[in-house]
């Protein structure tokens, strides 16, 4: 496998163990580190599933824009390059993977690392794993594609509640809004997210693939596009003897007798 040097990768059998290898910045993702998990996603080599997890006691903390490096960067122009350049080409690169992708949250995931976390077909979280949309304590807005996830996720009401508050999701909590696939003890986390990948990695490779490309074409659309469906449905049902029969009851305060028709 190709040495990089944020982050380990490593083929185990049929699946690709991606690694955030920073432990020193809680694995913040510098813009080296995207670049080389993209990279690194680039060559699956005949890899049938994906595995990613953090170093040490994050999985990711978030961006980190004050890398040291020539190609670090600040202020607002700056960080929609990094998006633009670097952040979301990642996350578009994950997406697009014909492969399932299983993370292993173990610590923090915050800011991009939480979009990161979130984006596997199944993220698999320790107890003491949280996670935080914290854009809003810092005077920023989500990003890595947050806003369109977390709503299809958990429903508008808690993403607002995780973008707009800015406070913390245990992993308790995060399985119980069927955020994440599931939490687990922290001693069993990586057992359990191997064991998946392995089982993931043993299935039909290219039905899986087509699945996974299937569920994110069911959740793409527009607020604009559901009002327009939504208006065209409404002109269907408008003409109907039911909605006839319904609003005639509602002014007669009885209950409806609807024929389906």
């Amino acid at each position: 496998m190709t040495e990089y040097r944020t982050i380990l990768a490593e083929r185990r059998g049929d699946v690709l163990h991606l690694t955030l290898n920073r432990p020193e910045r809680l694995n913040a993702l510098s813009l080296e580190s995207a670049e080389e998990m993209s990279a690194a996603l680039a060559k699956l080599d005949g890899a049938r599933a994906v595995l990613i997890t953090g170093a040490g006691r994050a999985f990711c903390s978030g961006a980190d824009l004050q890398a040291r490096g020539e190609r670090s960067v600040s202020g607002g122009e700056a960080s929609d390059e990094a998006l633009t350049r670097w952040y979301n080409p990642l996350m578009a690169r994950l997406a697009e993977l014909p492969v399932p992708v299983v993370t292993a949250v173990n610590g923090p995931a915050a800011g991009i690392g939480c979009s990161l976390a979130l984006a596997a077909d199944f993220a698999v979280a320790g107890r003491s794993a949280y996670f935080l949309q914290a854009f809003v304590n810092i005077g920023l807005v989500p990003d890595g594609g947050a806003s369109w996830m977390l709503p299809r996720l958990v429903g508008k009401a808690r993403a607002t509640e995780m973008m707009m508050l800015g406070e913390k999701i245990g992993a308790e909590k995060a399985e119980g809004w069927g955020l994440i696939h599931a939490c687990v003890d922290d001693d069993a986390l990586m057992e359990h997210a191997t064991a998946l990948a392995d089982r993931l990695a043993r299935g039909p490779t290219v039905a899986l693939g087509v699945m996974r490309r299937n569920i994110a074409r069911a959740m793409d659309g527009t607020y604009g596009d559901a009002m327009q469906r939504e208006a065209a449905g409404q002109r269907t049902a408008a003409g109907t003897a039911d909605a006839i029969e319904g609003a005639r009851a509602f002014l007669e305060k009885r209950a409806p007798a609807f024929k389906g028709q």
